[in-house]
């Protein structure tokens, strides 16, 4: 069995260096316990030329991608808004009926995504390095997080994030959609201390 996963290592390493001629298109290959998942996703922060229309993404091996975000017959599937300076995932695609441009067809806001969220039956945040903390009393608690094509994986759980807005998280799986709300962090003032006195 070990001999069939290094073999299976070895010859997707192989195809993923046979497409390293394709421009920006970038695969990692990621191997954790008995599952081999190639991830499609392209990391970067949204660059100061980003538009209505268009991404321009500085990706964290220092590349300027810049996609459309309006197909021929599509818009892409934005989550959380660009900011400038943001931490973004894009799963993008070359496009022929747009001049050979690249398309994205599922943006995510890393940065809105991390917080503090909640629901009538769970609370986590979810923090930078692919942390989640989240209260240990549950049956399944998240515990770290990731994404992979696209999707939000939520250690034990995969979901397609439905929408993700400034204090609002939907996240859809098979067994449907869960809507959380981001939970705003309290600044204790003077006048807090005082009222308590």
């Amino acid at each position: 069995m070990r001999t069939f996963k290094t073999i299976l290592t070895v010859l997707c390493a192989v195809i993923v260096a046979g497409c390293a001629d394709k421009k920006k298109n970038v695969a990692v290959i990621e191997v954790s316990g008995d599952s081999l998942a190639v991830d499609s996703t392209v990391y970067g922060r949204c660059g100061e030329g980003t538009a209505m229309h268009t991404l321009e993404l500085v990706t964290d091996k220092g590349d300027t991608v810049v996609y459309t975000l309006e197909g021929i017959d599509t818009c892409s599937n934005v989550q959380g808004g660009l900011f400038i300076g943001d931490r973004i995932a894009v799963i993008g695609e070359r496009v022929q009926g747009l001049n050979e441009e690249m398309f994205a067809k599922k943006v995510i806001n890393l940065t809105s995504l991390l917080g503090t969220w909640s629901s009538l039956d769970k609370k986590f945040e979810i923090a930078e390095g692919g942390t989640v903390v989240s209260n240990t009393g549950e049956p399944k608690p998240y515990t770290e997080w990731k994404i992979l094509n696209g999707k939000l994986v939520l250690t034990p759980d995969t979901f397609d994030i439905y929408s993700l807005g400034p204090d609002s998280l939907y996240l859809e799986n098979n067994d449907g959609i869960y809507g959380y709300k981001r939970m705003q962090k309290r600044v204790v003032t003077i006048n807090d201390v005082k009222d308590a006195q």
